[in-house]
């Protein structure tokens, strides 16, 4: 939340300017699983947060008739303001003198023209040109941090592509802890109760039991009878399988109509407390309706991965990713990106708007978090093995996931992070290097302004404003990163588009003042007594910036080095402590630091 104090409402005193107000938060999950709906992805989170990016607004030129000043169409113009006197005749041209032959002019700078675009189309056809995206050319090159920004967010894939798997299951983690019923061990309970079936029928599919599992517990974190928003055509099952797609490619059987009858009447006796009899008529709504079979649920989902594994040249990651985003829209995307069938890892990180224009807007389109689907199914993997191997550690970290909006505990467990207790802490550390004053200049010029209430209840602590306008040396690297890679992707040949931090670091005492004035303010230990969080205002100034600082913190938490929520006036960002040596390059560009 922004460092500053609540400001009267004066929104009766004047009119309401509209903003861009597009950064979605972490995006929400997908289709009907108890832990989908942005990410962060952004292409779900930006609110991403998966409540979509909105686009921010586009001026235009005025019309040059419509200027002051300049004649009406509709006749000419009177030298009296409309009074209809006539202007006096002009002066006779002088004789001999001649306009130029302008239209003469203009035809042969036309013929010119065409010749030399025949010379440049002469020259033969690339045989490889249809099948390769086109690529722009590249505004990060206008400054050496954009630059070295963009290098760091633009991975190697291919050669990190198990590293970057990694870190993507773990970026997109959060809300399978969050947004399922009763938590991430709950949940898990739930899931292992399919582990014998799970495994019967991924051995004879042929299938990963562990992906198929992780899919469950994405899915319908093992709940046989859920459904996506309550519709019955719709998503249902413990794979959450649409009636649609269930009937016409999976040869399911499902009686929509019966279904529905039935899913009421069960309802109804639920409500009564007839358990008995609201269990019978599951039994019976399975046989007409076998998404509510768990093992006639498994077994279709098997049935789409062959099918997706056909059309994807045998690749189950591509497979996987397909379940939620359609064999269809994946293939539209690789092709965007031009790179052939290849891995899931390389294509999402080679998505860039600038480099992929026509992949990104695919993306964005899709806007349901289907594009971190895959690492999502990783991430729940990854919580199966813990509630199989170390129980302990898996309730550990559900309670860190679940301790804020975000993912930053799990970044900076508070109890085992360093804090600033009070302004003399924080005066110490400043001193000492451990944390950096936010250097106005090279922010600045790489799109970052300084919001002037920052830091406005020093005085009550007898300390000036420049103490709470400081980072840890690897958090202001990220800042810097982020607002070097917007400026440079938005094309800014000088620093016309800023991004406004708003709240940096804070010590307990600061917190607590802060916390009994606004209700915004967190009533448990903030992260930004660490240092490593901060918050960057979301009201955005020009063209695509929106869109681009969303495309950056998905990245940034894709690479799993940011916890990001969006608040009612801000985006909350926290760094993780990778980001002092991974970032570390943009601070030295910068000339930043010591």
């Amino acid at each position: 939340m922004p460092d500053r104090l609540p400001r009267p409402d004066r929104s009766r005193l004047r009119p309401r300017r509209r903003r861009a107000d597009d950064v979605a938060t972490t995006p929400p999950p997908g289709l009907g699983d108890p832990v989908a709906a942005a990410g962060g992805d952004w292409f779900d989170d930006a609110d991403r947060s998966s409540e979509g990016p909105s686009r921010s607004r586009r001026f235009g030129r005025e019309s040059r008739a419509s200027r002051p000043g300049r004649p009406s169409p509709a006749g000419p113009a009177t030298d009296d303001g409309g009074s209809g006197r006539r202007r006096p005749p002009r002066a006779p041209r002088a004789a001999g003198r001649r306009e130029p032959p302008w239209l003469v002019i203009a035809g042969i700078l036309l013929v010119l023209l065409a010749v030399i675009v025949l010379v440049s189309s002469c020259g033969g056809d690339d045989p490889g040109s249809e099948d390769r995206a086109v690529v722009p050319a590249d505004p990060g090159s206008t400054t050496p941090v954009g630059r070295t920004a963009l290098s760091l967010l633009r991975p190697d894939a291919e050669a990190r592509q198990d590293d970057l798997t990694r870190r993507a299951e773990a970026g997109f983690a959060n809300p399978l802890y969050r947004q399922v019923p009763g938590g991430a061990v709950a949940s898990a309970a739930r899931v292992t109760k399919y582990r014998a079936l799970i495994e019967e029928v991924a051995k004879d599919g042929d299938e990963d039991p562990d992906v198929l599992e992780g899919m469950v517990y994405l899915e319908s974190a093992g709940r046989p009878e859920v459904l996506a928003g309550g519709d019955i055509a719709g998503a249902a099952g413990l794979t959450q399988i649409v009636a649609g797609t269930g009937t016409q490619l999976l040869d399911m059987k499902i009686d929509l109509g019966r279904s529905r009858t039935l899913t009421g009447r069960i309802a109804r006796e639920v409500r009564r407390g007839r358990d008995a009899e609201a269990d019978r008529l599951r039994a019976a709504r399975a046989r007409i309706d076998e998404r509510f079979d768990p093992k006639k649920a498994l077994e279709a989902t098997v049935r789409y991965l062959k099918f997706a594994r056909g059309q994807l040249d045998d690749r189950e990651d591509l497979a996987v990713a397909s379940y939620h985003m359609g064999v269809g829209n994946l293939q539209d995307l690789m092709k965007a990106v031009g790179q052939g069938t290849t891995s899931y890892a390389r294509m999402y990180f080679s998505i860039d708007p600038r480099r992929t224009p026509e992949a990104t807007a695919l993306a964005v389109k899709l806007a349901d978090d289907s594009t971190s689907y895959l690492w999502r199914v990783g991430a729940a993997e990854r919580i199966m093995r813990l509630y199989r191997d170390d129980r302990a550690a898996l309730t550990r970290e559900n309670e860190l996931q679940n301790r804020k909006a975000s993912s930053e505990d799990v970044l900076h467990p508070v109890e085992s992070t360093k804090v600033f207790a009070d302004p003399s802490d924080l005066a110490d550390a400043e001193r000492s290097g451990e944390v950096e004053g936010l250097p106005r200049t090279a922010l600045r010029a790489n799109g970052i302004r300084i919001d002037r209430a920052m830091g406005e209840l020093a005085p009550r602590l007898d300390q000036p404003r420049s103490r709470y306008r400081a980072l840890r040396p690897g958090a202001l690297a990220g800042l810097l990163t982020i607002g070097a890679t917007v400026q440079a992707l938005n094309g800014d040949a000088t620093p016309a588009t800023r991004l406004t931090v708003t709240s940096t670091v804070r010590d307990r005492d600061y917190q607590a003042m802060l916390g009994a004035e606004n209700v915004q303010a967190t009533r448990a230990l903030s992260q930004h007594t660490t240092g490593w969080a901060m918050d960057i205002s979301r009201s955005y100034p020009k063209g695509d910036t929106a869109e681009l600082f969303q495309w950056t913190l998905t990245r940034l938490q894709a690479l799993n080095l940011i916890a990001w929520v969006r608040e009612p006036t801000a985006i909350h960002l926290t760094f993780d402590s990778r980001a002092a040596t991974e970032l570390a390059p943009v601070l030295r560009q910068a000339g930043v630091g010591r």
